[in-house]
């Protein structure tokens, strides 16, 4: 149980930048993006709300945001020293981070055996129940805002993430597919600024560390997620007109540059660097 209220929180985001929290919000993700924009927010700033009324994920997807239960926040990642190829990964390696935390916690519980995975490319699974779902943006910021920068803007990364901690799966019946939560998952409540904590610190690390080493480390992590490799799948794209396209196949490998290597029914092999994947 949380010994203290939501504004007695005491978060930081990435090298001790400021931590903004928020009772209620439209959506962390769109209040950050225009606060960066307009240089009002440096790199490393992180934004929490309590409850969300315009939450959102991946292709305009309303995330259900009930009040006082879970963790949804945007973290402003700096990108200064990484390629631009690499901005897509990040978001894949923070998924991972994020996973190991999880399986952290699951560990130290009693477990019928079900595992929490990473499904290509960033939502977090329990079997084939997903709690926890990440959004990244680029957003172009004033270069006043960061040290040592040249030209007018520099791009950093708009992160936001939704995770499923102490409300119940029956508050999602709505969605009409599989999602659990992480009360549901280790049989009792989580201490949400505690585990925000260990997310924030985890991705801090891991993203220093991609930048020094790029995503090599965490290739074989892809590799050996369950149900992953040799599965058969399904990619959905979406078109010109911004209408989805589903590609049914088969799951060959993950590429050194974190890209999907999948072989469709038609026996043509696409790489591919971002889409929705069903398995």
């Amino acid at each position: 149980m949380e010994s203290h209220k939501f504004h007695d929180w005491q978060v930081f985001g990435f090298d001790s930048a400021p931590a903004r929290l928020f009772d209620e919000i439209g959506s962390t993700h769109t209040h950050m993006k225009e606060q960066a924009r307009e240089g009002l927010i440096p790199p490393g700033t992180l934004f929490v709300a309590d409850s969300q009324n315009a939450g959102r994920g991946r292709h305009e997807r309303t995330w259900s945001s009930p009040v006082g239960k879970n963790l949804y926040f945007n973290i402003l990642i700096p990108l200064e020293g990484i390629p631009p190829k690499r901005f897509a990964q990040i978001t894949q390696v923070a998924a991972l981070t994020f996973a190991e935390v999880f399986t952290g916690m699951q560990e130290q519980q009693a477990s019928d055996g079900t595992k929490i995975t990473v499904k290509w490319p960033n939502d977090i699974l329990y079997g084939k129940s997903k709690f926890c779902g990440i959004l990244s943006e680029i957003v172009y910021i004033p270069a006043s805002t960061v040290s040592n920068s040249h030209g007018r803007t520099v791009p950093a990364l708009s992160m936001g993430v939704g995770i499923n901690v102490n409300s119940a799966p029956e508050d999602y019946a709505e969605l009409n597919r599989d999602v659990t939560t992480l009360k549901a998952i280790l049989g009792h409540e989580v201490d949400r600024e505690r585990l925000l904590k260990a997310l924030i610190g985890n991705l801090e690390r891991a993203v220093k560390q991609f930048t020094a080493f790029g995503i090599a480390p965490w290739v074989n992590a892809w590799r050996k997620m369950d149900k992953f490799i040799g599965a058969p799948g399904t990619i959905i794209e979406l078109d010109l007109s911004g209408q989805p396209v589903r590609k049914h196949g088969k799951i060959l490998d993950m590429q050194d540059d974190g890209s999907l290597k999948f072989e469709c029914d038609d026996g043509t092999i696409e790489t591919v660097y971002s889409a929705d994947l069903e398995i």
